[in-house]
């Protein structure tokens, strides 16, 4: 193996897509997977001492919850012959995975794209956008399937 493809996934409609898509390029260009979650970080106001221990249970079952599908995917990979790491890290997911990238300094971040609309973006703003600014490497971006299927249709008339 020479290189790394550093491949964030947040579980979404698109993560299946996004890892098919890096275990696809990991055999062709013999890389390894660095598969990254980074998990929302738990308000400022339930800190270990302030609020109930229901509500600091659920939050850690949450995370143990991310943590086994993230290795879900990991084992997958591993199975089928490419070689794959498995991080879950929490904080602002564009800050994580440029932090991470430019820790590890991979030959490729693969992203999954979710085609919000103009709105989501302005208020929230958007972590491929975010990435493809400041990344390290060159970034490929996984289209959302369902969005595109989606416009298949209507560009078709089906």
């Amino acid at each position: 193996m020479t290189d790394s493809i550093l491949v964030p996934i947040d579980f979404s409609d698109v993560s299946d897509a996004v890892v098919a898509e890096a275990y696809k390029l990991a055999r062709a260009l013999d890389a390894g997977i660095v598969l990254v979650h980074v998990a929302m970080e738990k308000p400022g106001f339930l800190r270990h001492d302030t609020g109930s221990a229901a509500v600091r249970d659920s939050i850690a079952e949450h995370f143990k919850a991310e943590h086994q599908h993230l290795t879900h995917y990991r084992d997958m990979l591993e199975e089928e012959g490419v070689e794959a790491t498995a991080m879950l890290i929490p904080g602002s997911p564009a800050e994580k995975i440029l932090d991470v990238a430019s820790r590890l300094q991979p030959a490729l971040i693969l992203l999954g794209s979710h085609r919000h609309g103009a709105l989501f973006y302005l208020l929230l703003g958007n972590v491929c956008q975010a990435v493809l600014r400041k990344a390290p490497c060159p970034v490929l971006i996984v289209p959302n399937q369902a969005v595109v299927a989606q416009k298949l249709r209507s560009a078709t008339g089906a």
